[in-house]
């Protein structure tokens, strides 16, 4: 992008008063922001109000300083070598999927190997967000890492938010399953504030992976900080990038669900996977089970309803010994719902020395987790 061409976009993203859909007007009125920039006043008050003609008239309060900002990030790289720009609602690189949208963004910035900036780097046909609770059980946490690695396997982008517990688990699951030179990205990150901002600042080693295999998106010019506020909004990205959205697990009251009904809204699948009756986590994916999303058991489950063919196995090898545990008297008794170690001696006839021992060799092999309140809960592997 020339110079002028991005500060007349950062002046028409800038200007107070001057949202999206106002921006969108002018663009269909006018044409590109440097011929926007060049009307009059009167020609201006033709399209919006007065108070914003006046904003577009002036180079916006912060202008200069971001203009500054901008240039030297996209002369930056990081660690990882990765690349940087700047995709306007023009750029033939803009993902037709959020052109198809209600509210695209006029600006995406984008970090990620040059080979991936280079060309259309979000095929929706290709792309299934990922998205659950920030506090998921760790059957959630592993059912995200695990679908996410199969998905990813069978050609698919993993797109989802970089936020803690799902988000952060589907991001490492299609991590684990890249493959170095791939012309499409691993996964892709969606953040709610600038991108010299990454919040959660713990998952600031992911984001740096996924930098390096994958692409980090976000419409907020670079210094925003993470508003609560930005969150909700930036769902309809991750959701529009996509042909689909999984959700893992979800409370009653989630910010998954919003991105869900987004991708209902937007004419995506929705896809849920089932859980406990008594885990808070699973009432949101039931809740849209019983409102017609689709329910899923297997990676499999969402390649069929998407109709693409599985290239790879989509689920996870069993590790040594699994077919033995998995016939194991203490993992039968333990069902799949959480347990006390009382609930399990009634069930074992185990006394209770015994069976805390097999409940830890069970945990040091990956088949049991301890949960808070000395609760365990078995882990499905296959």
């Amino acid at each position: 992008m020339e110079r002028d061409e991005l500060a007349a976009w950062l002046h028409l993203t800038l200007a107070p008063g001057v949202g999206n859909s106002t921006a969108r007007r002018l663009l269909a009125r006018f044409g590109p922001p440097q011929e926007i920039l060049r009307q009059p006043l009167s020609a201006l008050r033709e399209c919006v109000t007065q108070a914003q003609a006046q904003a577009l008239c002036a180079p916006p309060p912060k202008w200069q300083a971001q203009w500054k900002t901008s240039c030297a990030w996209l002369r930056g790289t990081d660690a990882q070598g990765s690349a940087r720009t700047i995709i306007t609602l023009g750029d033939a690189r803009y993902p037709q999927a959020l052109l198809d949208t209600q509210d695209p963004p006029l600006l995406l910035y984008l970090m990620g190997p040059q080979r991936l900036l280079a060309q259309r780097p979000f095929p929706v046909e290709r792309c299934l967000a990922v998205v659950g609770s920030r506090n998921p059980t760790p059957q959630g946490a592993e059912n995200a890492r695990l679908f996410s690695r199969a998905l990813h396997g069978a050609g698919l982008s993993i797109v989802s938010g970089l936020a803690l517990g799902v988000d952060a688990a589907a991001h490492e699951g299609a991590l684990d399953a890249a493959i170095d030179g791939a012309d499409f990205a691993a996964t892709i990150a969606v953040l709610g504030s600038g991108l010299d901002h990454v919040y959660p600042r713990k998952n600031l080693g992911l984001a740096q992976r996924i930098a390096a295999r994958g692409l980090l998106v976000s419409e907020y010019p670079l210094g925003t900080p993470p508003l609560a506020v930005n969150f909700p909004k930036r769902n309809r990205i991750i959701s529009g990038l996509c042909q689909g959205t999984l959700v893992v697990e979800a409370a009653a009251a989630s910010g998954s669900l919003i991105t869900a009904r987004l991708a209902a809204e937007q004419g995506r699948e929705v896809f849920a996977i089932p859980g406990s009756i008594h885990a808070p986590q699973s009432r949101g994916c039931h809740a849209l089970i019983r409102q017609g999303a689709k329910l899923v058991e297997s990676a499999q489950d969402v390649l069929e309803e998407l109709r693409i063919p599985a290239t790879t196995p989509t689920t996870a090898a069993a590790p040594t010994g699994a077919a033995q545990a998995a016939d194991s008297p203490l993992l039968q008794a333990l069902g799949f719902d959480p347990q006390s170690v009382d609930a399990l001696v009634a069930r074992t006839g185990m006394d209770a020395a015994a069976l805390q021992v097999a409940l830890l060799e069970l945990e040091l092999a990956g088949h049991v987790a301890r949960l808070p309140g000395g609760l365990f809960q078995r882990l499905g592997r296959g």
